[in-house]
């Protein structure tokens, strides 16, 4: 006698003030095979009884919602009952700002609510995907991650930083990161001194997002770090972060390195992808280049980094004991792409390393 099993569903809690929002996003999630809406509360006390009642596997949040704030109800939830959550979130830079401190609170990723720049299609096939990574992640392991990230960053001393250098630099350092990024860029990020080797970082992030981003970090860092713009040189003691809902590419006139910013198809669902930034760093930076692939779900940069690799690249991967989702390292170590697999306190000392040896 054959035994059937069946695959568990993904229990979603939608919570957002927009009951709009709420029917959309309850019609099209419950089209997928393998997820459940157990319910969509209006507003954070609602959605607290929905989560004793119900049991999610996984919450999608709006920031700005009355009675309680999102970001107010967040703090609570990881305290009183860590689940993965999703923030779900306009593009404005109030909610911009209010999405990064989320984020660093313990949400897992942030999706933009449909504007000019995605339609209601891509931004719910990019929710689905989001939700079926977050319900694989151990909430406990969640919770610590983010708090060692936290914490090493706040205890990193600042160096007074200096005018970035005028000269190209012949170095490159080019990061991806995806779930849980934000933390290890900026752990990362704090860690380079105002001389280092010119950086470019994609970090799956909606538009306007990355914006408030980079300006946070700039604030953190002893480098520049800043949203790219197209044609923008890659200079010693710079960070340029690729603006959501953009590619980037570097590029290479003479010595200069540049990056462009460019429109296009989504690739491995995301814009700007990992592998876009990779396979560009492949082609004109070659063995000057070091790559670093950090915490996040799916295999976004691993076959952009096997180029790199090809062409000469050293790459380090972060450990999984050390990221929130080991998805895009994992499958970057599975095709060889990788040098050195490191923890997080350890990569940008290694990359420095890399960036000034010739061995």
């Amino acid at each position: 006698m054959a035994i059937s099993f069946i695959k568990k569903k993904i229990r979603v809690l939608i919570v957002d003030d927009s009951a709009v929002v709420r029917r959309i996003l309850t019609t099209e999630l419950s089209k997928e095979k393998d997820m459940e809406v157990v319910g969509a509360a209006p507003d954070p006390y609602v959605a607290r009884d929905m989560i004793v009642a119900q049991n999610p596997d996984v919450i999608t949040l709006d920031l700005e919602m009355p009675r309680m704030d999102g970001l107010t109800f967040l703090k609570k939830l990881m305290i009183y009952r860590p689940v993965p959550v999703i923030i779900v979130s306009s593009l404005t830079r109030t909610s911009s700002e209010l999405g990064l401190e989320a984020l660093s609170l313990g949400a897992v990723d942030i999706v933009s609510k449909p504007a000019e720049a995605y339609s209601v299609g891509d931004m719910v096939e990019q929710l689905k995907e989001t939700i079926r990574g977050a319900s694989r992640i151990r909430i406990s392991d969640l919770k610590s991650k983010m708090q060692t990230a936290h914490l090493a960053g706040t205890q990193i001393n600042r160096k007074k930083r200096s005018a970035p250098l005028s000269l190209t630099t012949d170095k490159i350092i080019a990061i991806g990161a995806s779930t849980g990024g934000t933390e290890a860029i900026k752990n990362v990020l704090m860690k380079m001194p105002p001389n280092s080797p010119g950086i470019v970082v994609v970090q799956h992030m909606p538009a306007g997002f990355t914006t408030q981003f980079a300006k946070r970090l700039d604030g953190l860092c002893a480098i520049h770090v800043k949203e790219a713009e197209d044609g923008e040189s890659v200079v010693n003691g710079k960070a340029l972060i690729a603006p959501g809902n953009f590619h980037m590419v570097l590029a290479r006139s003479g010595a200069r390195y540049y990056v462009q910013i460019k429109n296009g198809p989504m690739v491995n669902h995301q814009r700007p992808a990992v592998d876009v930034l990779f396979e560009s760093v492949a082609a004109n930076a070659g063995a000057n280049a070091v790559g670093v692939i950090l915490t996040g779900m799916g295999a976004d940069g691993a076959k952009g980094m096997l180029e790199m690799k090809n062409a000469g690249a050293k790459n380090i991967a972060q450990d999984e004991a050390s990221s929130v989702v080991f998805g895009m390292p994992k499958e970057a170590i599975r095709l060889g792409a990788v040098t050195k697999v490191v923890p997080l306190e350890r990569i940008a000392s290694l990359a420095l390393n890399m960036a000034g040896s010739d061995k």
